[in-house]
């Protein structure tokens, strides 16, 4: 997979209008999610829908609540292993909502502004399939290519920067095999 223009290759591009212009232009980090609407229920244009403001709230109960809002993510993954980007790269997509992050050594707020958000179709329960482990593998490496200051290191969770309101990907979401998927890859550099 590359990235070209702010998208990745092979993923289905279904804009959202929730996105806007990165503040100096920085991608240094990325923050994982993960989602599944109705809670719980995989597959469907749900998803979709809410990141592209078009999730009818009388749909399912659980979606009066959430229709109105206003958020993005830069890329799905779904269970498939599908990519599906919202938000070119370069932009900024609205996904970690109220964080901060100790970023080599000095906190910062306002993750989005530097973050790329990265949603698996998912949650704190089922395990994630093997498909979304090599695809996101793929995602992040390419991502590491393109953008110089993402490293491991610099890859987190929606838990560690909202810690207080958030717990996604959560305890389903196997770190050790997602940092060995990257690892096994060979780097690189086209």
């Amino acid at each position: 997979m590359r990235i070209e223009d702010g998208w990745l290759e092979g993923a289905r591009r279904v804009p959202s209008p929730n996105q806007d212009a990165r503040p100096g232009g920085e991608v240094s980090a990325v923050v994982l999610h993960s989602i599944s609407l109705p809670p719980g229920e995989f597959g469907g244009a749900y998803i979709e829908r809410l990141f592209t403001n078009s999730l009818d709230p009388a749909a399912h109960p659980y979606f009066a609540d959430i229709a109105h809002l206003r958020v993005s993510a830069h890329l799905l993954i779904r269970r498939s292993g599908e990519c599906v980007q919202f938000v070119p790269f370069g932009r900024r997509a609205w996904h970690a909502g109220r964080s901060c992050w100790l970023d080599r050594g000095r906190p910062r707020s306002a993750l989005n502004d530097f973050t790329v958000g990265i949603e698996l179709e998912g949650d704190e329960v089922h395990a994630y399939r093997d498909a979304q482990y090599r695809a996101l593998a793929l995602a992040t490496q390419a991502l590491m290519v393109s953008y110089a200051e993402i490293e491991p290191a610099r890859i987190t969770s929606h838990a560690r920067v909202a810690p207080l309101r958030k717990s996604d990907p959560g305890p389903a979401f196997d770190w050790a095999y997602f940092r060995q998927c990257v690892d096994c890859l060979e780097p690189r550099s086209d």
